[in-house]
């Protein structure tokens, strides 16, 4: 099973990321573990990204897509892959396309797990965090027994700057932008599936269960 995991940030992507590479067996690939599975094992391109990411600049497209086809390569991804967080592009999805033409594979589904904005701004914006133990709290999804204390140690809750209302929004609209001519790609090539990301976390595994159960192997 070879998949593509999208979705806005507060979807719930993680979540369902777990489940679906425990039931499936294959490995969750995210961009940040293959930087740094290939700088801890200096391979070639492993010392270009970190050339890049040391001086604080975007590792290049085709330093992306080189450790992208390294990866795909392992034994561990013969009967699959998850891919989280690449393609960000559509030039990363068409190399990606050729990538897996190489490798005699191609992409089972596109995952989209969809929620509202006004949802995810919702789950977003509602962390709150100790300043004296480092407990997190959700104002709503798991709220302190008693407003603005912590139950642990008694400690203050405050809101990290990333999650306020004004950083959340322009994330938001950031990726929402990023990702929309990514839908549109990989709904023309028959990809790509919606998933209701609103519901119970366990109805939303359900749906992608139900959506994998039948794909073809």
């Amino acid at each position: 099973m070879n998949l593509v995991l999208m979705g806005l940030p507060g979807a719930g992507k993680g979540t369902q990321a777990e489940r679906i590479v425990e039931k499936c067996d294959i490995p969750h690939i995210s961009t940040g573990d293959m930087f740094r599975a290939a700088i801890k094992g200096e391979t070639e391109l492993g010392l270009k990204a970190k050339s890049f990411m040391d001086k604080g600049e975007l590792v290049p497209d085709e330093v992306t897509i080189g450790i992208v086809r390294e990866r795909l390569g392992k034994n561990d991804c013969e009967k699959g892959f998850l891919l989280d967080g690449f393609p960000r592009t559509v030039a990363q999805a068409e190399a990606l396309e050729d990538i897996l033409v190489d490798l005699n594979k191609k992409i089972d589904y596109c995952i989209n797990i969809e929620v509202n904005q006004e949802i995810l701004m919702e789950r977003l914006t509602g962390r709150r965090i100790c300043k004296q133990c480092g407990s997190t709290y959700h104002l709503i999804f798991n709220p302190p027994a008693k407003e603005g204390v912590c139950d642990k140690c008694g400690g203050e809750l405050y809101q990290r700057t990333d999650d306020n209302a004004e950083t959340v929004a322009n994330r938001l609209e950031v990726n929402l932008v990023q990702t929309k001519p990514l839908l549109s790609f990989y709904d023309q090539k028959g990809y790509l599936r919606n998933i209701d990301g609103q519901q119970d976390i366990d109805k939303v595994f359900v749906n992608i269960s139900n959506l994998l159960g039948g794909a073809s192997e």
